[in-house]
């Protein structure tokens, strides 16, 4: 399956950090009745992804709001534990993190990239997605390891 513009998001179990540990939190409770720009990487604390794509958009966040973003969520395959970590000085952003760690999202999204030269098994392509009261509006999908398409600046331009 591959989500598409339009599509409703599909129900998914992400898991995020409490005090009390991970907790499951469902797709539904996070994008119902809100506009929500749902960006994803291939890994917490990778290059591309701790130095450009998650540093573009702290930077942007009141743009962001300006037009008329709710929330930015930032979701990773790594386990929740890692993603708290690496959350870790964007506290202040407002942006937030969830898990992927089972991998439940990635195989319903089509927004998978197999990384195994790498040494990180399959991981998704990096991409942001634009969720309007649950009906995807739009997407920016790079398809690659590269960070052109969903980048701040050019996400900010397209919404």
């Amino acid at each position: 399956m591959t989500i598409n513009v339009d599509d409703i998001f599909p129900e998914n179990n992400f898991f995020q950090m409490t005090e009390s540990g991970p907790q499951i939190i469902k797709s539904s409770e996070l994008f119902g009745d809100k506009k929500v720009l749902l960006v994803g990487v291939p890994g917490a604390f990778t290059p591309t992804c701790s130095e450009e794509h998650l540093p573009g958009y702290a930077k942007s966040m009141e743009a962001f709001k300006q037009k008329g973003v709710d929330k930015v969520i930032f979701v990773t395959p790594n386990d929740p534990f890692v993603v708290k970590s690496w959350s870790k000085g964007f506290e202040e952003s407002g942006i937030e993190f969830i898990s992927d760690g089972n991998g439940e999202f990635r195989k319903k999204s089509g927004f998978e990239i197999d990384l195994s030269s790498a040494g990180l098994g399959k991981r998704f392509t990096r991409f942001a997605i634009l969720v309007e009261n649950g009906i995807v509006k739009k997407i920016f999908n790079e398809g690659s390891p590269g960070l052109n398409i969903s980048k701040a600046e050019n996400v900010l331009t397209e919404i």
